[in-house]
């Protein structure tokens, strides 16, 4: 199926939905504001840029309420959900205290790890580059962390887990 090309004014929502097909890991981005608290948010963003030097990116938009967090802090943390970890994400995709009862731990520069995660990057800032309404955050991975386990993964606006595909090991 083609899909028809779109006529001007560009329709956001439409494009948004096209996005969705492409399914996503789903991950929560750590760090600590200026005044030492934790701090985070939900992300589907993240990506692989080098094995060497080792950098990973993802981006936040930049009328996200701790944007200023994120300029400051200089470290930041990339926390890989697992398939059972749907509240986790929910938690951090929503506004209020988001690490109130929830097990972590401090990890390198003190960056909030957070427990039960396939993956965890601790990664030191090398850059930052505007991406439209976004900015584009690259890491180098200073430390990291990984378990065997099922992704929690986003495709289409809603979650999904993976299932290993007939045939493949």
């Amino acid at each position: 199926m083609t899909l028809p090309m779109r006529a001007q004014p560009f329709d956001t929502r439409d494009y948004r939905r096209a996005l969705g097909q492409f399914a996503t890991g789903v991950c929560v981005v750590t760090t600590r504001d200026a005044d030492g608290h934790p701090q985070g948010l939900t992300v589907n963003s993240f990506s692989s840029v080098s094995l060497d030097p080792p950098l990973v990116l993802w981006s936040l938009t930049t009328d996200s309420a701790i944007l200023p967090a994120f300029q400051h802090a200089g470290h930041f943390a990339v926390n890989v959900l697992a398939s059972d970890q749907m509240d986790v994400s929910n938690r951090f995709a929503s506004p209020g205290e988001r690490f109130q009862g929830l097990d972590w731990e401090s990890g390198h520069a003190d960056l909030p790890l957070l427990s039960g995660c396939l993956a965890n990057f601790e990664c030191k800032t090398v850059a930052t580059h505007p991406g439209g309404d976004h900015v584009i955050y690259i890491g180098e991975v200073m430390r990291y962390d990984a378990r065997p386990g099922e992704p929690l993964i986003y495709s289409g606006g809603r979650y999904a887990v993976a299932e290993p595909h007939p045939g493949f090991d």
